[in-house]
């Protein structure tokens, strides 16, 4: 049951305020009129379907919160015809459906219409009438959802009552005692007053008894009319007790004080038997304190008796007042009730071939209960040491003491260790403290542990001393291997050979902002390749001569051209050694290399260029504190933009929007 968890109904006007709103904060207003007539028509059917889309969901919920009657038990079912009338639920529920496949229908014929709209204006009047057809649907839901609501609100205030579970039924006239037993025996709070109509709607409780959990209700008082006299109060009662499988337990007052004669309740009891058909009844005749069953007149004993004679209906006595008899009927009602639900299980377990018949078979097959074959009856036997042993007290000296006693008396826990062998049962009482056997692959280790073992092992000690004065352990494994060192040797230079290599791997790892290139790509020069075939003993005298003539030629033809170009008889003599300057100029420069150093270009001194730093340093201060590179740096670092946080507004201009 999850009737305490149904969300509240709103009104016909806050339903209204929640979709308009919704529909306006998810979809402000962004269109002007010089947008293309595609986009405008885009935002305003948008502006329709979610608003539909809104309301579906939210008279979805609502129908699926409500309980469905033809799923529910039914004494849930008749409880809920009873207090809020069938009939008038299903229209409601129904009304909210109809407005919800209505405006449904609305979104549809209005998409429609704006698919074919030609201006801003015309898209706009659309929506207007889409919403303002909607809103008008749901105000004629005013009633619907306010009935709604108190339905909601009566459903949470209703008792959890679980109609499968072992029920203990109280009924009877007014004011004969119903909710003061129900309170003495369970620990619900269900007003006592002494006058008639206390208990206007059913009451739960729940008491323990063998561990298992009853509930019982407090029903409501019930007059001696007809059914169709009978006001929602007391249909209740009627309800429960025809629906739920419970043992009733029908209160009668004898001594009359609750303003009805016994002859008028024992009617009440005849006239509605036909309610507790399959049903343990008991009769429960309360205010015993106050008058006797013997006390009675035989005319009203007779009538009383005669309620029992079918032999199915139980005559208890309880006073409610004084608690005496209260928890007698209690429990002979709760093991009556036990011991029939476990009669039923049992039956339908032979009778139906159901998961609980079959289960139950089951059970009762493999249930086996041993039998003694001699004959011999077994006395129940109780030794005499158990007879005649004292209660245990703390305080008498003569007292046996325990094992807790010797604890305190040694040091107490942490120090004192209880002695758990002392009471073994073995065939030879010696064996109690052997050490316990040790086994490994089933077999019994201190079988194979040899008792000279000692012994024995002097024995070889003092032989390997001798054997090892008499030299018979000498070899020539002192002498020196000249060939085994040699591998060592190699071994050294391979191993020195390997950390070279890692190091030179892990330096070429850290490129920083480098670019990676793969192995192929990286240019090696000439040498580094002569020097690594030396190292492997191989002759680069014939590679570096071929390696050579391969690049001779073209320096032979850059140089003839560089001749020929400025060839003149007057010239200088082109073997002139050149200078410094010139070679540099002549040399050849990457792009990426600025010409000159721009750090001491015009700059006369070195303390100029410490004052041009600082000043450079200074200027790029206020770049530090905005967090930007220089002075081309245009990022905006923007964390939230306005127009992510900034909220639906009311008032005012929107033109930052």
């Amino acid at each position: 049951m999850t009737w305490k968890d149904i969300p509240p109904v709103p009104t016909s006007q806050e339903f209204i305020d929640i979709v308009l709103s919704r529909t306006q904060r998810r979809l402000p207003t962004q269109i002007r009129a010089g947008f293309k007539i595609s986009r405008i028509r885009a935002f305003y059917t948008r502006k329709v379907k979610f608003t539909q889309e809104t309301c579906s969901e939210k008279f979805g919920a609502i129908l699926q919160s409500f309980p469905v009657l033809a799923d529910q038990h039914p004494f849930h079912r008749d409880l809920m015809n009873i207090l809020y009338d069938a009939d008038h639920f299903k229209v409601a529920l129904g009304q909210v459906s109809t407005a919800k496949h209505l405006i449904e229908t609305i979104s549809r014929d209005y998409v429609r219409l704006l698919k074919y709209s030609q201006s801003l204006f015309q898209c706009k009047q659309l929506k207007r009438a889409a919403l303002g057809r909607m809103a008008t649907l749901i105000k004629r839901l005013k009633d619907p959802l306010l009935y709604l609501d108190q339905v909601r609100q009566h459903l949470g205030r209703l008792p959890d009552i679980n109609p499968t579970t072992r029920t203990m039924l109280v009924a009877g006239f007014p004011n004969v005692g119903k909710s003061s037993f129900v309170r003495s025996v369970t620990r619900a709070d269900t007003p006592v007053e002494p006058y008639a109509f206390t208990t206007k709607s059913l009451f739960v409780g729940h008491l323990d008894y063998k561990y298992l959990r009853y509930q019982v209700i407090d029903t409501p008082g019930i007059l001696d009319h007809p059914l169709e006299e009978m006001n929602t109060i007391e249909m209740q009662s009627v309800t429960a007790l025809a629906h739920l499988r419970a043992a009733v337990c029908f209160f009668i007052d004898i001594s009359e004080q609750c303003g009805y004669s016994l002859k008028a309740q024992c009617n009440l009891f005849k006239s509605i038997k036909p309610l507790f058909a399959n049903k343990m009844v008991f009769i429960v005749l309360n205010k015993m304190d106050i008058k006797k069953f013997e006390d009675l007149d035989p005319e009203s004993q007779a009538e009383l008796e005669s309620l029992t004679k079918s032999g199915d209906i139980e005559l208890l006595r309880a006073s409610c007042a004084t608690q005496d008899g209260v928890q007698d009927v209690k429990n002979h009602v709760c093991e009556r009730l036990l011991a029939e639900r476990v009669s039923q299980k049992l039956k339908a377990g032979t009778t139906n071939s159901g998961a609980m018949g079959s289960r139950l078979t089951e059970v009762m097959s493999r249930i086996h209960v041993a039998q003694p074959m001699d004959g011999v009856t077994r006395e129940v036997f109780i030794p005499e040491a158990v007879k005649n042993l004292k209660k245990y007290d703390k305080s008498d000296p003569e007292r046996r003491l325990l094992a807790r006693d010797e604890e305190e008396a040694n040091g107490g826990a942490g120090v004192f260790n209880v002695d758990l062998r002392k009471d073994y049962l073995l065939a030879d009482p010696a064996w109690k403290y052997d050490k316990v056997p040790e086994i490994f692959d089933g077999k019994n280790v201190y079988d194979y542990i040899d008792p000279d073992i000692d012994a024995k092992l002097a024995a070889l000690e003092e032989e390997e001393e001798r054997l090892e004065k008499e030299g018979h352990y000498d070899s020539d494994s002192d002498i020196e291997d000249e060939s085994e060192e040699e591998v060592l040797q190699k071994a050294e230079i391979i191993r020195e050979k390997h950390r070279l290599i890692r190091n030179e791997a892990k330096m070429r790892k850290s490129l920083k902002n480098r670019a990676m290139l793969p192995r192929k790509l990286i240019k090696k020069p000439f040498s580094q390749l002569e020097d690594h075939l030396d190292q492997l003993g191989v002759d680069t005298e014939e590679i570096g001569l071929r390696a050579r003539a391969q690049v001779q030629p073209t320096r032979g033809r850059s140089i003839t051209r560089s001749r020929g170009a400025t060839e003149d008889p007057d010239a200088m003599d082109v073997d002139t050694p050149k200078t410094a300057q010139e070679r540099m100029r002549s040399r050849s420069r990457a792009r990426s290399q600025p010409a000159t150093n721009r750090r001491d270009d015009g700059v006369q001194d070195i303390i100029t260029r410490v004052k041009a730093e600082r000043v450079a340093k200074l200027g790029q201060r206020k770049m530090n504190r905005m967090a930007r590179q220089g002075e081309a740096d245009r990022h905006i670092a923007a964390a939230m933009p306005k127009h992510l946080f900034a909220g639906k507004r009311t008032i005012g201009k929107t033109s930052r929007r």
